[in-house]
């Protein structure tokens, strides 16, 4: 059975221009990782439940992004491809190796989702666009969309729905996770209480013209990404994980940087 590829991503830069409905509204420049990422398959069942993960989560199966991006393109399907997806996950389960860490801001949850959308489409024939998955994949999570159009890099924005690939040399990314589980909501509430300060519109045409090098050579952790010091505030044992050189992915735990080339620009 074929494995599929779910790959992490990092944020090599994260700034917050508004609020909409209760969401933050981001321009980010996401990258993908291509030596982190989960792998996925459909596997004959192991058991007798409806729908069925084979791996190591925490959480239970329906609060799992998988077993919700099913329900999600179980409800945009007409209905005979409805019925050929409910067919193939009474037989199958979908088995998944998980090397992304989670609660990390690597993104693996919303990974898996885009590409659990991605094998059913392709096993299916079910003939949808990669519009068409991205915006059932938004219904699951607001970074899903991303993964499902599988760019190396992207400027990304809305409240993560806005993905436009951005041309780059992809850098070689180096990540280290602390074992900090970090809740994203209690993140983005303390910034919106302490920390908010959302960039105008000049600041974001630059910064989605500027390449992930520049970026970092040229800002600082703090600078890069508007959750780095709400994150310090709720978590301060991360201060104690925190490298010079090193930057912050989303609302974290994880942090990164680029091997290789920005030491030869800057050698």
């Amino acid at each position: 059975m074929k494995h599929y590829k779910a790959y992490a991503k990092v944020n090599i830069f994260l700034k917050i221009t508004g609020i909409r409905g209760g969401y933050h509204e981001i321009i980010s420049r996401f990258m993908r990782v291509d030596s982190l990422y989960d792998e996925l398959s459909f596997m004959p069942k192991q058991s007798g439940e409806d729908f069925e993960i084979i791996g190591s989560f925490s959480c239970e199966t329906k609060q799992n992004t998988i077993y919700k991006a099913y329900v999600a393109l179980l409800d945009s399907l007409k209905p005979e491809q409805a019925h050929s997806l409910e067919q193939l996950m009474q037989k199958y389960g979908v088995a998944v190796v998980k090397n992304i860490p989670a609660f990390a801001g690597l993104g693996g949850g919303s990974s898996d989702a885009a590409t659990f959308l991605k094998m059913c489409n392709e096993v299916l024939h079910l003939g949808l666009s990669q519009n068409t998955l991205a915006s059932i994949g938004v219904k699951v999570g607001a970074d899903v969309a991303f993964f499902v159009y599988g760019y190396k890099s992207a400027n990304v924005s809305g409240i993560g729905e806005v993905v436009e690939e951005f041309k780059e040399e992809p850098l070689d990314i180096e990540v280290f996770t602390p074992s900090i589980e970090i809740s994203t909501p209690k993140v983005y509430g303390v910034y919106r209480e302490s920390f908010y300060n959302p960039i105008d519109g000049f600041k974001v045409k630059r910064l989605k013209k500027t390449t992930s090098l520049e970026i970092l050579k040229n800002m600082s952790a703090h600078e890069a990404n508007d959750l780095f010091k709400p994150a310090l505030e709720v978590y301060k044992e991360l201060k104690n994980h925190y490298k010079q050189g090193y930057y912050f992915s989303g609302s974290g735990s994880s942090f990164f940087r680029a091997r290789e080339r920005i030491v030869e620009k800057n050698g």
